[in-house]
């Protein structure tokens, strides 16, 4: 598991510095994920994709158990019937499961464009034309890095950090 450290950042010559120290800190390019407005060009920095941007992860939970839940009580709904009682209790398990996979499907294309509401507070930054900075370290490194970020560019913005993130993010 890795934290998310968030830090926002005046403009590219700051992201920049901020990239090469990181990177000589042994922090991956792909753990560093940099956000900005529509129209600034990030250039070569690792830009957040639609995972980071996004919250397309927690619609299809949502859709995922709701879903399921919905498939189940309508598989037992068919199984109470004179039909369905020769299906058993399989109907609820298989329309569990069709729901689920309906229903991750269905809030994943909702999800997609709905904006990640963890970065909701660093919109108004944003939309100034500031870079959001989104690093994920190991649990041990997350004073290290925030402490060699805040050390070496005070224009740096701390911007707190996520409990915990998922594994294949």
């Amino acid at each position: 598991m890795r934290r998310r450290l968030y830090f926002l950042l005046p403009g590219m010559e700051s992201a920049k510095t901020i990239e090469r120290d990181l990177l000589l800190a042994k922090v991956e390019d792909q753990h560093m994920h940099f956000l900005a407005r529509a129209g600034i060009n990030l250039g070569t920095l690792h830009v957040a994709n639609l995972l980071q941007r996004s919250d397309l992860l927690h619609g299809m939970g949502i859709g995922m158990v709701a879903g399921g839940v919905t498939g189940a009580v309508a598989g037992f709904l068919i199984s109470t019937t004179e039909t369905g009682a020769a299906l058993g209790l399989g109907s609820v398990l298989i329309l569990a499961t069709l729901g689920a996979l309906v229903g991750t499907w269905v809030s994943g294309m909702i999800a997609v464009s709905i904006p990640n509401t963890q970065l909701r507070r660093f919109q108004r930054a944003l939309d100034k034309g500031r870079i959001l900075l989104m690093v994920d370290v190991p649990p041990k490194r997350v004073r290290e890095i925030r402490q060699l970020i805040l050390s070496r560019h005070p224009e740096a913005m701390a911007g707190g950090q996520e409990a915990h993130m998922p594994a294949f993010p």
